[in-house]
């Protein structure tokens, strides 16, 4: 079994910032891509950004500039800095990753996610 536990989540004023990180655990052989996205009241879950095990990136377009994602392949954790945020960035954050198991099965894992408000 794999494991994504994200953290960092809270109530920020807008124009600051927060960090999100997101570590996986278990049956981890190898993790291709991770990533984040949100899921706003009454819309559908979106991509913030996601990242390859060789650093590339890319975002949605309403983040670009603000938010950053990184990753520290050895500790199997994602991060996620936003910075300047505004209330519309408001919404429950998911951290997921493409996981290759040890039993060599591959497939896409989530966390729990972690409640980002933004107040105006």
């Amino acid at each position: 079994q794999v494991q994504l536990v994200e953290s960092g989540g809270g109530l920020v004023q807008a124009g600051g910032s927060l960090r999100l990180s997101c570590a996986a655990s278990g049956s981890i052989f190898s993790i291709n891509a991770m990533g984040w996205y949100r899921q706003a009241p009454g819309k559908q879950r979106e991509l913030v950004g996601r990242i390859t095990s060789g650093g590339s990136t890319n975002y949605a377009d309403s983040v670009k500039g603000r938010f950053t994602i990184s990753r520290d392949n050895p500790k199997n954790t994602v991060y996620l800095q936003m910075n300047s945020l505004k209330p519309e960035d408001t919404a429950v954050y998911y951290c997921n990753a493409d996981v290759l198991t040890t039993t060599r099965v591959r497939g896409g894992y989530w966390g729990q996610g972690t409640q980002v408000t933004v107040s105006s």
